[in-house]
């Protein structure tokens, strides 16, 4: 728990700060008066003056801000700023007074500072840990899903895959590179000890999409890893315990474990064991969650377990971090995109967003792990960070880049006053958002509590 807070205040402070120096270091380019700069929201604890501007530490340490002179329409959040008026100035100065070209620079700062320090920890992370990779060529298809991902059946379960269109694969990220690479139609794919197989991949495109995903890497049965207080844990399961049977039934593969506990929620189940040389028998009872399956809500059972990790990491030269990094901050953008889709769409369910207390859990988690992970996480943040606030909402960034782009199409700026009311409005969503993801962690958490 006390890890945990800690990883939350340094995560949030890290990447506050930055996104707000941002915002500060522009408005100092183009010569805009920033009275204050503030780490955290509402009353002053503590600071110092150095120049024109006061620099804090605010109570709530949930936030923070650049107060800029001249933005009369951020009224909306004096009161979670404390409630101050800014000083007067020079009118020379102030935002509003600026070009729409200066304006858009100051306002896009924080969120490409966000980006950047997302691209700079994962090009630290491929040049200092490695590009990582699933060490294994073994597959565990589903062979129980339809359309495209039908033909996998041609393949078995532990089944190692050598090839891919007649070129050779080392592992498991190899082989779905060449299989996304490769063009519509017929693919030979090679298979240890058996004829080739052949695919008839689609075009490019969600259908592939899936028709990949269904080709799981092969994991053996091993724990990895246990939650506290969860069912694993409390049964007596330990990392590197081997399942061998469930009910009696033998398990050669975690996907077997896991369909198991995920069709017990809140049924026993005799787990036996390879501990060291010696075979154990426990009992545990998956906890009972409310899970959507293609589309459907259902109650599945989950343990708090985590499989073996297979991941290895290739060292790489400084240019190739460079290329891998930029690649890696590009992808975690497209999957925020593609979740802010999925949740306007209904495809995801608003229940799936989590607050303060996920982003929490989460910060532990990663820290527990060790530094090479923290950075990950923090780079992940940032770039949630940089695309959330450049959501069109009023008092975001977003909201103010939608006020400039009115005013360069009608030729003049909407009035303040109807810019405090689009303000007041924003704060409301936000303010709405906040307590939604919020409520959500507290529901998980009292479910979770009652299922033990």
């Amino acid at each position: 728990m006390l890890l945990s807070i800690l990883a939350t205040l340094v995560a949030l402070s890290v990447l506050i700060l930055i996104h707000e120096l941002g915002h500060f270091f522009a408005a100092k380019s183009v010569d805009i008066a920033a009275p204050t700069f503030s780490l955290g929201l509402g009353p002053r604890v503590a600071g110092f003056k150095w120049g024109e501007t006061d620099f804090v530490i605010s109570a709530i340490p949930l936030g923070g801000y650049v107060k800029m002179a001249g933005m009369e329409d951020d009224e909306a959040m004096e009161v979670l700023e404390g409630g101050e008026k800014a000083p007067p100035v020079d009118p020379a100065r102030t935002f509003d007074a600026k070009p729409i070209w200066a304006r858009t620079w100051v306002i896009s700062a924080g969120v490409i500072m966000n980006l950047v320090f997302a691209l700079v920890a994962n090009i630290v992370l491929a040049a200092g840990q490695g590009e990582p990779y699933i060490g294994t060529r073994q597959v565990a298809p589903m062979h129980e899903l339809g359309g495209s991902a039908a033909q996998l059946r041609q393949i078995p379960v532990g089944a190692e895959i050598v090839s891919v269109g007649g070129q050779p694969v080392a592992h498991w990220d190899a082989m779905q590179r060449a299989l996304a690479d490769a063009p519509a139609g017929a693919v030979a794919v090679g298979v240890a000890g058996q004829a080739p197989v052949t695919l008839t991949l689609p075009e490019r495109g969600r259908s592939r999409d899936t028709l990949q995903q269904a080709l799981r890497f092969f994991s053996p049965p091993v724990v990895g890893g246990v939650l506290p207080d969860r069912s694993a844990a409390k049964a007596g399961l330990r990392p590197n315990d081997r399942i061998v049977a469930l009910n009696g039934q033998p398990v050669t593969a975690w996907h077997e474990a896991v369909e198991q506990f995920r069709n017990s929620p809140g049924k026993p189940v005799k787990v036996d064991v390879q501990r060291g040389g010696e075979r154990v028998s426990l009992t545990l009872t998956p906890a009972a969650e409310e899970e959507k399956v293609n589309g459907q809500k259902r109650m599945v059972g989950k343990i708090g377990a985590v499989e073996l990790p297979l991941i290895h990491h290739r060292k790489l030269g400084f240019g190739a971090a460079i290329g891998h990094g930029w690649n890696e901050t590009v992808g975690m953008v497209e999957l925020l995109l593609t979740t802010l889709r999925d949740l306007v769409t209904g495809a995801l369910s608003p229940r799936n967003l989590g607050g303060l207390l996920s982003i929490g859990e989460a910060s532990g988690q990663s820290a527990e792990q060790g530094g090479w992970s923290f950075l990950y996480f923090l780079a992940l943040l940032s770039v949630n960070l940089a695309v959330l606030n450049l959501l069109p909402i009023p008092i975001l960034d977003g909201g103010h880049l939608m006020f400039l782009l009115v005013e360069a199409v009608r030729g003049r700026p909407l009035s303040v006053e109807a810019r405090i009311r689009l303000s007041h409005v924003g704060l409301i969503i936000v303010v709405g958002l906040m307590l939604w993801a919020n409520g959500n962690d507290v529901v998980r958490y009292v479910e979770r509590f009652l299922s033990r």
